[in-house]
C-alpha cells in the first residue's frame, strides 16, 4: 500500500487527486495540505511513502517546502502543477532539489486532469519505490568558461637606472604572444578562440579523439548536476547526453547546468559539430545520434518512432557511438527500466569503456543494474565519483 500525502492550494485539485488515488487498491491518502508549510508539518506527522506537491502555493511555495523536506526527512516527491509545464526552470530546480519526477496539468488546466490519470498513477507508483537521498551541492566550477580571446592592457613601466640583466628566454614558438603558455589547456582554448590553432588543441569534432556518452532517466537531472558540475572546462573531448524528458524541459536543464558548471552545456541542435569541452543534451522528443562527416563528428536529430517507449532513447545514441570503439567512454546512470543495455553491448563489442552508477546513489537502480548484471560495466562508481572516473578514462 502506497501512503500518499497531497499538497495543493486548490481545494478542487486536492479532491480530484484524492478521488483518483482512493479508487486504486494500492494507494491510501493519509492527508492533504494547502501550502508548503502544512506539507512539511503533515510529512513529519504522517511519514507518507509519497508526496505530491504543487509548485505555486501561498505561505510557502513548493520549491521552498521541497528543500526543507529533502533536508530534514527525505522522501519521494512528485511535483504536480501547471507551473511545471509553463515554468520549465521551476521544474528543473525541483528535480535538482530531489523531486523524483514531475507531471504537468494537461493544458495547464485542472479540468483536463482526467486525460493524464494513467501518467499520474504510473509516475507515482514508480516514484514511491525510488531510493531518495539528500541532494548533494554542485561542485564549484574550477575555472571560468572561455567565451573569447583574453583581453590585455598595455602597461607602461617606469624606467629604472639600474640595468636589468637579460633572463634566458624559452624557445619561441609560432604563437607570437609570449604570455600565453602553450601547456595550459585553458589558454590554448583562448588562443583557438582568437584564431590561433596550437597543435595541442584538438580540432572541433575531430574523429580519432575521445568521446563521452551519458545515458540516464529517473533521477537523472540531479545525477547530471553532480557529474557535469565536476567536469573540467578543458575536458579534451565532447560529451553527449540522453536524459528521458519531455520537450521544452531539456533546454531548461541544459541552461541550468551551463550556469553552474565550468564546462559548457547546451541543448543539442541538428548539425552541431561536437567540440572539446562541450556537453550536448538531446532535446525532448528527438532521438540523438552521432555521425561522422569527413574528419568531424556531428549531432543528428530525428523523430523516428520511440524505442522502448523513449524518444530520445539511450540505446539509439549508444548504437550510433559504438563505432567510436576504444575512444569511447560510455556512462549509464540512474533510471527506470533497461534503456541503454542493448546499446552498451555493442559499445563493449567495439572496445569502448563503460562506467555505471552504483546502486547506493541511484534514485532508481534500473538502467545501471541491467548493464552491471549483464557484465558490461568496467567500473561501478557512486555518482559523486563519476566525473573523476570520466576524466581518468579519457586520459587512457
Amino acid at each position: 500500500m502506497i501512503r500518499v500525502l497531497i499538497a495543493d492550494d486548490s481545494a478542487f485539485m486536492r479532491k480530484v487527486l484524492s478521488d483518483l488515488f482512493r479508487k486504486q487498491p494500492d494507494f491510501e491518502v493519509v492527508g492533504t495540505a494547502r501550502n508548503g508549510k502544512e506539507a512539511i508539518e503533515q510529512t513529519k506527522k504522517f511519514h507518507p511513502d509519497l508526496l505530491t506537491m504543487d509548485v505555486n502555493m501561498p505561505v510557502m511555495d513548493g520549491l521552498n517546502a521541497l528543500a526543507v523536506i529533502m533536508e530534514e526527512c527525505p522522501m519521494p516527491v512528485v511535483m504536480i502543477s501547471s507551473l511545471t509545464r509553463e515554468g520549465a526552470e521551476a521544474t528543473i530546480r525541483a528535480l535538482e532539489l530531489g523531486a523524483v519526477d514531475f507531471i504537468g496539468k494537461a493544458g495547464g488546466s485542472i479540468s483536463r486532469i482526467d486525460t493524464i490519470e494513467t501518467e499520474i498513477l504510473e509516475k507515482c507508483r514508480n516514484a514511491a519505490s525510488a531510493h531518495v537521498h539528500k541532494p548533494m551541492a554542485p561542485a564549484k566550477p574550477s575555472a571560468p568558461k572561455v567565451t573569447g580571446p583574453p583581453v590585455m592592457r598595455r602597461v607602461t613601466l617606469p624606467r629604472t637606472r639600474t640595468p636589468v640583466q637579460p633572463q634566458p628566454q624559452p624557445k619561441q614558438t609560432s604563437v607570437s604572444n609570449p604570455f600565453l603558455k602553450r601547456e595550459n589547456p585553458l589558454l590554448q582554448r583562448k588562443q583557438a578562440g582568437a584564431g590561433l590553432t596550437p597543435h595541442a588543441v584538438p580540432a572541433a569534432g575531430r574523429t580519432g579523439q575521445k568521446l563521452v556518452a551519458i545515458g540516464t532517466s529517473t533521477g537523472g537531472p540531479q545525477a547530471l548536476q553532480n557529474v557535469i558540475t565536476r567536469l573540467p572546462a578543458d575536458l579534451p573531448c565532447g560529451v553527449v547526453v540522453v536524459q528521458h524528458m519531455p520537450p521544452g524541459f531539456t533546454k531548461a536543464l541544459a541552461d541550468r547546468l551551463n550556469s553552474i558548471s565550468a564546462i559548457r552545456v547546451k541543448e543539442a541542435e541538428d548539425g552541431d559539430i561536437i567540440e572539446p569541452g562541450q556537453v550536448y543534451i538531446a532535446p525532448g522528443n528527438y532521438h540523438m545520434r552521432v555521425t561522422s562527416s569527413g574528419n568531424q563528428r556531428k549531432i543528428a536529430l530525428g523523430q523516428d518512432p520511440p524505442v522502448g517507449n523513449h524518444r530520445p532513447a539511450v540505446n539509439v545514441m549508444y548504437d550510433s557511438v559504438a563505432p567510436v570503439g576504444r575512444e569511447l567512454v560510455a556512462v549509464i546512470m540512474t533510471g527506470m527500466g533497461c534503456d541503454g543495455c542493448e546499446g552498451m553491448k555493442k559499445i563493449k563489442a567495439s572496445g569502448g569503456y563503460s562506467i555505471a552508477q552504483d546502486e547506493a546513489t541511484c534514485v532508481v537502480y534500473g538502467m545501471p543494474k541491467a548493464v552491471v548484471d549483464a557484465g558490461l560495466a568496467d567500473e561501478v562508481r557512486p555518482v559523486q565519483d563519476i566525473a573523476r572516473a570520466i576524466v581518468e578514462a579519457v586520459k587512457k
